[in-house]
């Protein structure tokens, strides 16, 4: 089974709630490119280690995070 982690992008405000609740520290803010309010928004660095906890997307006040399982 794969784990597809999706953000989006454009939504993120880069609060980095969810990269401090990951407990496989695989999410950081992507510092190589901002959205459209100007904001580093939040990636996944690693897709193959996420383990769909969905810790990430429980805490997102912007509901920007979703998880699919293939």
């Amino acid at each position: 089974m794969k784990v597809i982690l999706e953000f989006d992008r454009d939504r993120c405000k880069g609060c980095e709630l969810c990269i401090s609740v990951c407990p496989k520290q695989i999410l950081a803010l992507d510092k190589g490119s901002t959205n459209a309010k100007g904001y580093y928004p939040a990636t996944v660095t690693d897709q193959d280690a996420c383990i769909a906890c969905a810790s990430c997307a429980r805490i997102c006040p912007d509901s920007v995070i979703s998880i699919y399982k293939e």
